[in-house]
């Protein structure tokens, strides 16, 4: 098998990798800034959080407990691989249970994906038992689960991953393994590796802006709007208006923030409660410590100012409350690692086919949040707030989840090769559980085969995942 070679019509630079990874890069991979003093080494950290426990040793380390991560370890362990999957929170499930974020987006043709939505009911999931059920498929998998373990720095023999280095409260847990799965989000375990990657829009550097989404409580079915998009926006009519002049006005005059052109709001399963997606902080790194901080109480205080909008301005929300408020911000977009192939925006639009599909007919809008102002980045004029562009059923290629430059690594979920707008298609929580099947698949068969996760023969995992 001939894996497509790599074309990309953004090229990384060394100021914008290390931009991107700062003093982490240097601290974990051996290398250093020249413009950044170099960071603390991890064994100096020893008397802080206690000596390294004894190694473990699995075929497939998946890190990361999302839905990428839990498709990865259910799928490896499915073919017989012994499997270890971890998670730095103490519930499996990603941004819909830590960060609230429904109802699960985005459709393909996988066979996976199809089986997790029925045993969780559907994309209206309940974040309450998301974890439950998502924990239960990897156990009965008979997949390792370990819960409060942050993987913070891969482990190497030359260019070649061969597990990593969790952090836990008993101190550094080193796990070796044959095949190492990335499926952080953020690509903390690639970053480690020295793997390239790049961060934000062309031009400026700017990425998605991040968002606080919470559940509403208390609203009147009979009156209450639900709306999904910018365009649904258009055509709900309230009293003052359409759904968009409304907000666009509370925008304009203060009652809400400049970033805010759009409240959102999705039925649950649960009479009278809604899902709210519109809070909106621009300008923030989500890998930045220092920007999650000011995102997470800017994002918090912007909840409320939308509450007490909708309770004078939405029929049928007079009485609502908020009922549960996430435990982080949700993030839509940071680092986007440099693989043997790449999605671009124009393959989404054409539909494009590839020979090593591992996701195919993968389909979501080009949900571009805008960076530098509010609704969507494309087709804003005065008084709209935007559309997403759609794309045709497009395939997601092996190569997109193979770092070009690292060996025993994979990547799952939002951080695979790609450009910036292919991005905001495929990073929705549907796409991201095809995409860890088809990570775990891939990974076993390295794994049981001892050679590359390069060298798959991707016929195989395509038969694996149908």
């Amino acid at each position: 098998m001939t894996i497509p070679e790599f074309s990309s019509p953004i090229q990384p630079t060394r100021r914008r990798f290390l931009q991107g990874a700062g003093v982490l890069a240097a601290s974990v991979a051996g290398t250093a800034s020249s413009a950044e003093p170099p960071a603390v080494a991890p064994q100096d950290l020893s008397p802080v959080i206690g000596a390294a426990q004894k190694a473990r040793r699995v075929d497939v380390l998946v890190c990361g407990g999302g839905p990428a991560g839990v498709a990865a370890a259910v799928l490896a362990a499915r073919q017989g691989a012994k499997v270890l999957l971890v998670e730095r929170y103490g519930r499996l499930g990603g941004m819909a249970v830590q960060g609230l974020v429904g109802p699960l987006l985005g459709h393909s043709a996988s066979p996976f994906v199809a089986e997790v939505l029925r045993r969780i009911g559907g994309r209206q999931a309940d974040p309450n038992r998301l974890d439950l059920e998502y924990a239960a498929l990897v156990q009965e998998s008979g997949a390792e689960l370990l819960l409060h373990a942050w993987a913070v720095s891969a482990i190497r023999e030359g260019q070649r991953v061969t597990g990593a280095t969790l952090l836990t409260k008993g101190g550094p847990l080193p796990v070796h393994a044959m095949v190492t799965v990335d499926a952080t989000g953020d690509g903390d375990v690639a970053l480690s590796a020295g793997a390239a990657f790049e961060q934000g829009r062309p031009g400026d550097g700017l990425v998605q802006p991040v968002s606080i989404m919470y559940r509403l409580a208390g609203a009147d079915e009979t009156q209450a709007l639900t709306c999904g998009s910018e365009q649904e926006a258009r055509k709900i009519r309230v009293p003052e208006g359409t759904w968009e002049e409304v907000v666009t006005r509370g925008q304009q005059t203060g009652e809400l923030a400049a970033t805010i052109g759009v409240i959102r709001l999705y039925r649950t399963q649960r009479p009278g409660e809604r899902i709210v997606n519109a809070t909106q902080v621009n300008a923030v790194d989500g890998t930045s410590a220092d920007d999650l901080t000011r995102a997470e109480l800017d994002g918090r205080r912007q909840a409320y100012q939308v509450l007490d909008f909708l309770h004078k301005h939405a029929p049928g929300y007079e009485a609502a409350h908020i009922a549960l408020m996430p435990a982080v911000i949700g993030i839509r977009e940071t680092r986007r690692f440099l693989g043997r192939a790449y999605l671009t925006r124009d393959g989404l639009l054409a539909g494009k086919s590839w020979p090593d599909a591992v996701v195919r007919q993968a389909s979501f809008p080009i949900d571009i949040h805008n960076p530098a102002g509010s609704g969507q980045a494309e087709g804003q004029t005065q008084g709209v707030q935007g559309a997403a562009a759609a794309v045709k059923p497009y395939d997601i290629p092996y190569g997109c989840l193979v770092p070009r430059d690292v060996d025993g690594l994979l990547l799952a979920g939002r951080c695979i090769s790609g450009s910036h707008d292919a991005h905001a298609s495929y990073r929705v929580q549907c796409i991201a559980l095809a995409i860890g099947a088809a990570a775990g698949a891939a990974a076993a068969v390295a794994a049981q085969g001892a050679f590359s996760p390069a060298a798959v023969d991707v016929q195989s995992v395509q038969k694996l995942l149908a």
